[in-house]
């Protein structure tokens, strides 16, 4: 049916007809991960299997993203207007919704190889129809599952003068390389279908993006109903987030390449890095403050202090919003080219972006170039902007425009001559300054996107993870080129909880439940190991909240791990840096034990001794018994006169009353984890009251100012004590006044 391929529809449930035409009713369906799934075909195929139960609907898929609800009557009280606000206008997935919901009919099923993080822990369906998988894997798995039919969100070319050709945009990530393998599968005698749905809100993306719109058998397009795209909100940066950001900054190489995955911990970084490039200053105030230098030696061979003259070049599975705050700051800016040799001589700084006949010798000292030049010398020199597009070679001759043709011996006076004054370009080619797999965040990340300069937009190349991922070879880049360009790797990724023999728990509990996937986590681990000068850095915080408790995230075993001890690397708390790479087991465990929260050090150490990993006559340093919260709070501000670590450093979604809000409910939640809890938080919030009215507009915000029933007067009741443990000390200094009255 090659013939038919590209036809449009302006209808969903049209592409749903034609795509049973060509396959029938057993359908296995691959979507992207995140952003990049066509909503509205997604809907009209699982309509129609809830409507019809002969068809047999399978999903693999990933991060099925959902507007928030919340659990509690509070939460949903909260997240109601904030969802509405921020997904009022966006279709809902409805196939999700319902897996969600436990309500999936019996002929659909649902599989992920990636969740959000925590949001099934409890779906007994989705924890049993996980798909354990490597991002670099996830194609080949995909294609064992047997997928027959692929959905993709596109943008459309025609407004980017690409009519006929459509972008991959926010996901190439695997669709580009399991489109080659769907077409084998067809010619092979299985009937597939590939779907592209149109979406004009979808930033524009070429390079690897780019593809004809004929790949694809079935396309919709309709404008009207085009919808905006699932945004991710931005979530608050805690102190300790902000001091492992800022420690991770000082381990970044100016020169160097950058990956970082989503959250928090990724955004404190960007944001400590900017500090570091803008206001150098106050980044050293902070690093003299902390140390760093005399207390963690690695920051001295791999790190690094100064603002970025070179820059950093973004090679990372997500581009996550920081890499545009950082491509707006001049961070982002170290190009790298399509060619290992042409590479390695920029590396080395034998050549420079800026062609020059030293740079034409260089090249030909190299063997890249042949002396008199041949034509395919001349159009290499072309191709990558040595030469400007007019020079050609003709005749034997360079042919420098339509008058002056010079001989082409590069030894030859008169042709330096002329090659300087007409032929030289003005800069290097084809530098690509960041490699994605995938994006999601924030409305203003995709409208900073949507409102790139042809210039910028040129620099980012959406892409295939499986090139960007491992060092295999790929057909848009072998090993060589990838070792080339990806110089002083910084693998920057977060786990929930860290081993004192070196493993990570990033992706499961000890029970067997999935809390998110391993992803490319590993990809990335492994290659650190791989590349010259690369290192992995592990990212987490010292201490969680866990039934009302505070425990640490350090532990001395765990019966889950997702990256083994053999690849332990760099790992950072808000205490430090632990270095273990080369290291005897009892340096890993006191390096580990060194960035563990104090209160619990000693229990630690203990099981480290007790196992025969530390020597038993081991004291703790002085100096290491002070990893406290108020040590944080202290670093953070050694950086001087202002605030220089935000809660929201690049913008908020929720509006100031909603984070108090937020606070408050977060807080009470904690607070109830357990029956004790919850008995004793409700006894105390029956007695709350607001008389003089301070909190009437937050009230009002969550319709608990005149509330009606038992239900709404307990949770008025629950949200002024939770607006009142924040201000302990004023509603402590009222208590002291009625009582002197």
């Amino acid at each position: 049916m090659a013939e038919q391929n590209g036809v449009y529809y302006d209808d969903a449930n049209a592409c749903v007809d034609r795509v049973i035409e060509r396959v029938g009713k057993r359908i296995t369906l691959g979507l992207p991960l995140g952003l990049g799934k066509p909503v509205r075909f997604a809907n009209a195929l699982y309509q129609r299997a809830k409507d019809d139960p002969e068809i047999q609907l399978h999903i693999v898929t990933a991060l099925s993203l959902l507007a928030p609800e919340g659990a509690s009557s509070l939460e949903k009280r909260f997240l109601g207007p904030f969802t509405k606000r921020l997904y009022g206008n966006i279709p809902e997935l409805d196939y999700a919704r319902d897996v969600n919901r436990n309500r999936l009919p019996d002929n659909v099923t649902v599989s992920e190889f990636f969740f959000k993080a925590g949001s099934y822990l409890n779906n007994q369906s989705q924890q049993r129809h996980y798909v354990c998988t490597n991002y670099t894997h996830a194609v080949r798995d995909l294609m064992a599952q047997g997928v027959n039919v692929l959905g993709q969100l596109m943008s459309p070319g025609e407004d980017h003068g690409q009519p006929g050709h459509l972008s991959f945009s926010c996901n190439p990530d695997l669709t580009l390389d399991i489109l080659p393998l769907l077409r084998e599968r067809e010619a092979a005698g299985t009937p597939v279908a590939m779907v592209a749905e149109l979406n004009h809100h979808l930033p524009w993306f070429g390079h690897h993006a780019e593809v004809e719109a004929s790949q694809f058998d079935v396309i919709l397009s309709h404008r009207a109903s085009d919808y905006p795209l699932f945004s991710a909100p931005q979530m608050a940066v805690s102190p300790a987030d902000h001091l492992i950001g800022f420690y991770a900054s000082s381990l970044l190489k100016d020169g160097g390449t950058l990956q970082v995955g989503i959250g928090s911990l990724g955004a404190a970084l960007v944001h400590s890095a900017i500090i570091r490039h803008k206001h150098n200053d106050a980044w050293k105030a902070v690093f003299d403050h902390l140390q760093v230098q005399d207390q963690f030696p690695v920051v001295q061979e791999y790190g690094g202090t100064e603002p970025f003259e070179q820059g950093i070049y973004g090679c990372s599975e997500m581009m996550v919003d920081g890499f545009v705050y950082l491509l707006q700051e001049g961070i982002l800016k170290r190009e790298v080219y399509n060619h290992p040799e042409l590479q390695n001589l920029i590396n080395r700084g034998e050549l420079t972006e800026t062609p020059s006949l030293e740079a034409l010798d260089v090249l030909h000292n190299a063997g890249l170039i042949a002396s008199p030049l041949r034509a395919r010398d001349v159009n290499w020199l072309v191709r990558h902007g040595v030469l400007r597009d007019h020079v050609e070679f003709k005749g034997g001759r360079i042919r420098l425009n339509e008058e002056v043709s010079v001989e082409a011996d590069l030894s030859n006076a008169d042709t330096r001559k002329a090659l300087e004054a007409l032929a030289l370009g003005d800069r290097l080619a084809g530098g690509i300054a960041m490699h994605g797999g995938f994006y999601v965040g924030p409305e203003k990340f995709y409208q900073a996107l949507r409102e790139l300069s042809d210039d910028q937009r040129d620099k980012i190349c959406m892409t295939s993870v499986n090139f960007i991922n491992h060092l295999y070879d790929h057909r848009f880049g072998d090993q060589k080129l990838k070792v080339a360009q990806r110089v002083h790797g910084r693998f920057i990724n977060s786990a929930m909880m860290y081993t004192l023999n070196g493993s990570a728990v990033s992706d499961g509990l000890a029970d067997g439940r999935v809390v998110s996937g391993v992803g490319g986590q590993y990809n990335f681990v492994a290659m650190a190991h791989e590349l010259p000068g690369a290192r992995s850095i592990l990212a987490l915080r010292a201490t969680r909240v866990s039934g009302g408790k505070t425990v640490s995230n350090i532990v001395f075993n765990y019966a889950h791990c997702t990256i083994p001890r053999h690849l332990r690397d760099i790992v950072i708390t808000e205490y430090g840096i632990a270095d273990l790479r080369g290291q005897s087991d009892e340096q890993v465990f006191l390096r580990l034990i060194r960035i563990a929260d104090s209160r619990f050090q000693e229990s630690l150490l203990a099981q480290a001794k007790k196992a025969g990993k530390v020597k038993a006559d081991f004291k703790l340093p002085a100096h290491w018994r002070q990893n406290t919260p108020e040590k944080v709070a202290r670093a953070l501000k050694a950086g001087g006169e202002g605030d220089w670590f935000p809660a929201f450093p690049f913008g908020k979604d929720f509006t100031d009353e909603e984070l108090k809000l937020g606070k408050a409910l977060k807080g009470l939640k904690a607070a109830t984890a357990t029956p004790r809890g919850k008995l004793a938080t409700i006894w105390q919030a029956l007695k709350a009251d607001d008389e003089e009215g301070r909190y009437d507009a937050l009230l009002d915000r969550m319709g608990l100012k005149k509330p009606s029933g038992f239900r709404e007067k307990l949770d008025r009741k629950l949200v002024i004590h939770g607006l009142q443990k924040l201000e302990p000390v004023k509603k402590q200094e009222t208590k002291q006044a009625d009582a002197s009255r």
